[in-house]
């Protein structure tokens, strides 16, 4: 990066209904971390930006369900959320929250300026009501069924399974969250930003002028929405919970969540520069500063169509110079989902690996979901740690200070002559900050990762192939260059991994003793300098950068998942509904009696059905049963059961059937058999 900028990094704030996942780490906040780390230490002027997103429905409904205030559920998981950024390294130079004094002031001052500006269209509209309830129904306060795909769970103001935006009003058979009612309609009144009139704007800003360095996921969404064409919309709700409307006639209503977040951006720069004694305008409103907005695809059109719009409409602030938005980052196959605990929760995460943010942000990263949805899997996870952090990055770095501390006590030799091999592998060193750098620019991170470790893996061949601990009896003078060599090598490591590894950086640095703000190097210095390390610099005793992840320590984890997913398919089973109620009479013409079965073979080109001898006490009979699937034949001898024995005679696959084993289904989809509880209880027992 020839001139130096000043960047404005923004990283999507984070909802405060829950904690933060991997899923939150891969698509936005390791990326914009990487990036961001990356710029300062180019030399670049930059502030790294978020905050937690704390208003909205879904946290109004939270508190409902758990009988708390809406504060407290804010409180809590701003609280969680923040203390699992800084434990991964997230570099934020500021961390706000949208209930924050500055971000209410912030947000209003915006609102009036626009509506004083007549940048608003008022209206007056039916709005759904809950009567039950007595309030006005927001959209994640409705549920019904998407009029474009038919899913019948969609929410009000957008549909989870084909991403349609909607009015609550669009859904067919919508129903009350709070009370599960059917709504009725009442006049209320709101104020739309006109999307239609920024249409044509928009798309000659992104859809003609950044065709050729914005992601194509991210214009192709873009297009899709104007193609569709934009229409006004609300940004104020009827709601107790957020940032009351600064107007008058206004009372009883919030800006709307989507209208109000972005602003957190603008308030939490504000918070940093009063802290910093800057100038917040500097970053916001000069022409000079690069804006990039880090995000997931979900979030495409609030920051490539609304924020936007709504700071054009303002009329001093830049416009982003990208939005890198990533796909979705699912978890062993399955969608990532907070609702079902589908999910892998950084808090949690390092409870069972503590010290290894690292490891996590390098599988995460080497498997981002940059241009298509990608699957994290923890024997994947697993692989990365083992195969490529602990077996190149970590073994060349031991290998180095092992030996360094082996053969001069820690002192970095001084060379003798350079071969060609030498000089060749020093020069790599020079262009690997320029090769890594410019795959992050162009927001490439798995890319970039990927050279990172070739770098490493230049250093592991040149120790192969220069095989010191062959050559010190016999070429002493030989080796000091080697090791003088490889010692570059790890050095230039431990600068060029700290955007990517941050925490192993400052271990490396330790163990190499170039902490010191004489010796410390920086990004543009590997390019340039033709010695990081100097003969006679003493490094420090080795130390393990990264430790083999064994399989039970993974399985701990694919057990965890598979007790989630049977829970979330015991909480999802369906009871059927009770049969037509019958007469006392009825039950008593039934035979129910104990039974043990004495044999079992699988009935011949079948899949489910078993032939089964069974003891009822009054005789030993033959009964055909389709329980194959859930039991194997010698499983089930001996096994106690109960069995309707007065059931007519019935042939399947030419084999009389005289009864009825009664069996239920268990959580995992299995049958189990009814059996009585006393074994001493006899076969023959009739059941009443």
């Amino acid at each position: 990066m020839s001139n130096l900028q000043r960047y404005t990094i923004t990283a999507a704030l984070p909802y405060t209904n829950g904690p933060v996942h991997i899923g939150h780490l891969a698509g936005v906040y390791v990326p914009a971390d990487i990036y961001a780390r990356y710029l300062r230490n180019t030399g670049n002027d930059v502030i790294y930006i978020c905050g937690s997103d704390e208003h909205g429905v879904p946290i109004t409904l939270k508190a409902k369900k758990e009988g708390v205030t809406p504060q407290d559920i804010v409180d809590k998981y701003h609280a969680i959320i923040k203390k699992s950024f800084q434990d991964f390294g997230i570099s934020f130079d500021n961390y706000s929250r949208t209930t924050a004094k500055v971000h209410h002031d912030t947000a209003s001052e915006f609102f009036k300026k626009l509506y004083n500006e007549g940048k608003f269209i008022e209206e007056t509209s039916e709005q759904l009501f809950d009567e039950e309830a007595n309030q006005f129904l927001a959209d994640r306060f409705v549920i019904g069924t998407c009029p474009k795909c038919g899913n019948e769970e969609s929410y009000g103001d957008q549909c989870e399974k084909c991403g349609t935006s909607h009015n609550a009003t669009d859904l067919i058979n919508p129903k009350s969250a709070i009370t599960g009612n059917v709504p009725t309609t009442k006049v209320t009144k709101h104020w739309y930003l006109p999307l239609n009139e920024y249409e044509k704007w928009l798309r000659e800003w992104i859809v003609e002028g950044h065709k050729n360095d914005w992601k194509t996921n991210v214009l192709g969404q873009v297009k899709s929405w104007l193609d569709d064409g934009l229409k006004p919309r609300a940004v104020t709700r009827d709601l107790d919970w957020g940032i009351p409307v600064p107007v008058e006639g206004a009372e009883g209503k919030v800006l709307y969540v989507w209208f109000d977040a972005p602003i957190g951006y603008i308030s939490s720069t504000k918070e940093w520069a009063a802290r910093e004694g800057k100038d917040w305008e500097l970053y916001w409103k000069d022409k000079n500063t690069k804006l990039i907005h880090f995000i997931g695809k979900d979030n495409i059109v609030f920051h490539c169509i609304i924020f936007p719009a709504m700071l054009k409409a303002e009329g001093s602030y830049i416009l982003p110079e990208n939005v890198p938005a990533n796909e979705f980052l699912n978890l062993e196959g399955d969608k990532i989902s907070t609702s079902k605990n589908w999910a892998v929760w950084l808090h949690e995460y390092l409870e069972d690996f503590p010290d290894k943010q690292d490891v996590l942000r390098y599988a995460l990263t080497a498997n981002a979901p940059e241009t298509k949805d990608n699957d994290f899997t923890w024997k994947d996870f697993q692989a990365r740690n083992n195969n490529e952090l602990v077996a190149i990055f970590g073994n060349f770095i031991n290998r180095v200070v092992v030996l360094t501390n082996k053969y001069y006590d820690g002192v970095v030799p001084k060379p003798a002559n350079f071969t060609e091999v030498d000089i060749n592998t020093l020069a790599k060193i020079n262009e690997y900050p320029t090769i890594i750098g410019n795959s992050i620019e162009r927001y490439r991170f798995r890319e970039a990762s990927q050279e990172l470790l070739n770098l490493a893996r230049l250093g592991n061949k040149y120790l192969a192939d220069e095989e010191p601990w062959k050559q010190i009896k016999e070429n002493p003078e030989r080796v000091k260059t080697i090791m003088y060599v490889a010692l570059q090598i790890a050095t230039s490591l431990s600068v060029v991994c700290e955007p990517f590894l941050p925490f192993t950086s400052t271990k490396l640095k330790g163990i190499l003793n170039v902490t010191s703000s004489a010796v410390e190097m920086s990004w543009d210095s590997i390019k340039t300098s033709k010695e990081l390390i100097a003969p006679n610099h003493k490094i420090n005793k080795p130390e393990l950068l990264f430790a083999k992840i064994e399989d039970g320590e993974v399985q701990v984890q694919l057990d965890k998942l598979e007790a989630t997913k049977l829970s979330n398919e015991a909480d999802n089973k369906v009871v059927e509904p009770q049969k037509e109620t019958i007469e006392f009479d009825d039950f008593t013409k039934l035979d129910i009696r104990v039974g043990t079965i004495l044999e079992a073979v699988k009935v011949p080109k079948t899949k489910k059905l078993l032939q089964l001898k069974v003891d009822v006490g009054i005789d030993t009979r033959t009964i055909v049963s389709g329980i194959s699937e859930s039991f194997k034949p010698e499983e089930i001898i001996g096994q106690k059961v109960t069995v309707v024995v007065n059931l007519a005679p019935r042939k399947l696959r030419g084999i009389e059937s005289q009864g009825m084993i009664l069996m239920t289904d268990t959580t995992d989809g299995k049958l189990a058999f009814i059996e009585p509880e006393n074994d001493s209880v006899c076969n023959g027992e009739q059941i009443s």
